[in-house]
């Protein structure tokens, strides 16, 4: 034992009782000190195994049992060994050893072993009382004697020891599950992983969620690449890690199949090997292509078209990046993808998800849709819809368009329905424009159509029911807490309560001495007061109960009046110059339905030109109007 990070032992007799061991016999790897029972870290796995079957197996157990250092030294499975100071492995498994009389070995009952699993029916234990001889006295079962009798029945990996401790602590009676089989974890074959979303160029029909296919749509037209871009990873092999049967005995887990990289590589790819794992790279700039049948990635040189897009040249793009054109899209044509500019008039449909969609020149017709990010026309929106709404929106020019988002900014807006949380407008002509704040420096109408401006007000009628709701039920609960403390009191007030209240702890706590007369005495006060005991117990559990409900529903409320407050606190409007006749109208609204200005065009042409719905702020022809939630300032007309 002098490679132990213990102190090293005198040598050894056979004497148990002198706490060391013989080491020619199999417990040599073995050795109690006066701190506890340590193993030697240089003889582990089966040796040491041997030892303690001979220790478990000579009526004797490990007292103080560490069982997960136990099984580690034992399988190696667990968490790591201790190290001490001088950063030495500790393997100390126990307290002590102790003998395992066969009167305690007699109160421990078969174990069920069914299903990888070993269960034991825990129930009252009696032992001979040594006080009385012929009689017996309850005892308790010892978690570590519970792994010892364990061991004897074969059971030697798996004991959920804190479980057998809280059944023991517990006292009680049933069936429980005391240790479990560990199943192997197989290793995973190797294989590739897309670290690059631009993979696949294909220019067949595009298949769609339903199977059918997209005549309309190549299924990837351009996917484009630099020099260095990763475009696959290798991801190793695992090996897994064994199990182990209840008996101790390890079950090996499946070997997992290897890959080599380099059989995906082709003209303008190779292997590049880092630091943190093998890679296939780009070696120059340019488009990519995958061969169906060999699974090789070429790159080829950068090609640059300037088409435009239509279904001859492109179909529909459905794009994972971003992307610039230099040619018109087309009527019907869809381009789908991050951040898109376009130098051409567009008369299709633009799609982001994130990006940004910037137009050099005119939108017809066609739409521009932005997920979650902004769109810009530097020309002419007409006859189109824009939407952004989680993005700003600005234009130069609209004319008869929809255009919804969560911040909007015209220049000049003819005959539009303009939907948003901030909108500003430099001139409106017939425009209906909402929004819960909302400047139009010129308003007027246009031809035949009316102008008109909606403010958003939130409806805050859920929320002040809900407010009024909580009130009410905060009275309830005060005026029932008030009936349990009243109670309480007069409980309290009576004398063998009062009494009894006052001596219980100390008699509890041992500060105060009662002679057998007086515990007597004490005994038949107690039951005297055990039903007002127990309805105290009851109140005092409800009144409490009521204090938390309070607190609870004090907190509601002022979540609910933070919410109403910032519901109401956010509208305004104002008009600049009033040039003809305009109506300012408050249109309400419900937050929680989600986004407002998230809706369809259809839907938002109808509810923004209905000029019957809603409250009337204002109608005029001139002067300027401002409103907010505080007030309305209205300044005098002028001719």
């Amino acid at each position: 034992m002098s490679d132990l990070a213990v102190p090293p032992a005198a040598p050894a007799t056979a004497s148990a009782a002198s706490g060391r061991f013989d080491s020619s016999g199999p417990e040599h790897c073995i050795a109690r000190h006066a701190d506890g029972v340590y193993a030697d870290p240089e003889v582990l796995g089966t040796t040491l195994v041997a030892a303690v079957d001979s220790i478990l197996r000579s009526n004797r157990y490990l007292r103080g049992l560490d069982y997960p250092v136990l099984i580690k030294a034992l399988y190696g499975h667990g968490p790591e060994l201790p190290r001490d100071a001088a950063g030495r492995v500790t393997v100390r498994i126990a307290d002590d050893i102790v003998p395992f009389p066969p009167a305690r070995q007699a109160l421990y009952r078969s174990v069920r072993i069914a299903d990888g699993q070993a269960e034991y029916y825990f129930e009252p234990v009696f032992e001979p009382d040594p006080d009385q001889e012929g009689s017996e006295r309850p005892t308790r079962l010892d978690a570590d004697e519970f792994v010892a009798d364990m061991w004897g029945k074969g059971i030697r990996f798996g004991a959920d020891i804190d479980a057998i401790r809280r059944v023991i602590d517990s006292g009680a009676a049933g069936r429980y599950v005391v240790a479990r089989r560990l199943a192997p974890v197989d290793g995973e074959d190797a294989r590739v992983e897309e670290v690059t979303s631009e993979l696949h160029r294909s220019d067949a029909p595009r298949e769609l969620a339903n199977g059918k296919l997209d005549l309309m749509s190549f299924q990837n037209r351009f996917p484009q690449v630099l020099q260095g871009t990763r475009l696959l990873r290798k991801v190793p092999r695992t090996s897994g890690s064994p199990g182990f049967d209840l008996s101790g005995i390890p079950v090996p887990p499946e070997v997992a199949n290897d890959l080599d990289l380099s059989s995906y590589v082709a003209d303008g790819t190779g292997v590049e090997v880092a630091a943190d794992g093998e890679y296939l790279a780009a070696r120059q700039d340019g488009f990519l292509s995958v061969d169906p049948k060999s699974s090789r990635i070429a790159i080829s040189d950068k090609i640059v078209s300037r088409d435009g897009v239509s279904a001859r040249t492109t179909g529909n793009l459905h794009l994972t990046g971003d992307y610039e054109e230099f040619g018109e899209v087309q009527e019907q044509r869809i381009i789908e993808g991050e951040g898109i500019t376009v130098h051409g008039d567009v008369y299709g449909h633009l799609l982001s998800r994130g990006g940004a969609i910037v137009l050099r020149r005119n939108l017809v017709g066609g739409s521009a849709r932005n997920q979650d990010g902004g769109v810009r026309v530097l020309g002419v929106a007409s006859k189109a819809t824009i939407q952004a709404a989680k993005g700003e929106i600005v234009l130069e020019r609209a004319e008869n368009c929809v255009i919804s988002g969560a911040r909007i900014r015209i220049e000049a807006a003819i005959n539009c329905e303009i939907i948003g949380d901030d909108i500003e407008v430099g001139h409106a002509e017939g425009s209906a424009i909402a929004g819960r704040r909302v400047t139009v420096k010129h308003a007027a109408p246009w031809k035949q159509g009316e102008m008109l401006v909606w403010v958003l007000r939130p409806d805050c009628a859920r929320i002040d029911e809900a407010m009024d709701q909580v009130r009410e039920r905060l009275g309830q609960f005060g005026q029932l807490a008030a009936r349990h403390r009243a109670t309480i009191s007069q409980l309290t007030a009576q004398p063998e309560l009062r009494k009894y209240m006052t001596l219980a702890p100390r008699v509890r706590k041992g500060e105060l001495a009662l002679t057998a007369e007086q515990q007597s005495q004490f005994r038949r006060l107690g039951e005297s007061v055990a039903p007002a005991l127990k309805e105290l117990g009851k109140l005092s559990e409800a009144a409490k109960a009521l204090d938390a409900e309070q607190q609870a529903g004090g907190a509601v409320l002022a979540r609910l009046e933070a919410q109403r407050y910032e519901r109401v606190g956010a509208a305004r409007v104002e008009v600049g110059v009033l040039a003809g006749e305009v109506q300012i109208r408050a249109l309400p609204y419900e937050p929680d339905h989600g986004c407002v200005w998230d809706a369809a065009p259809r839907e938002i042409r109808q509810r923004l030109r209905d000029d019957k719905g809603g409250q009337l702020l204002h109608a005029g022809s001139s002067g300027s109007w401002c409103w907010d939630s505080a007030a309305i300032v209205a300044a005098p007309a002028t001719s």
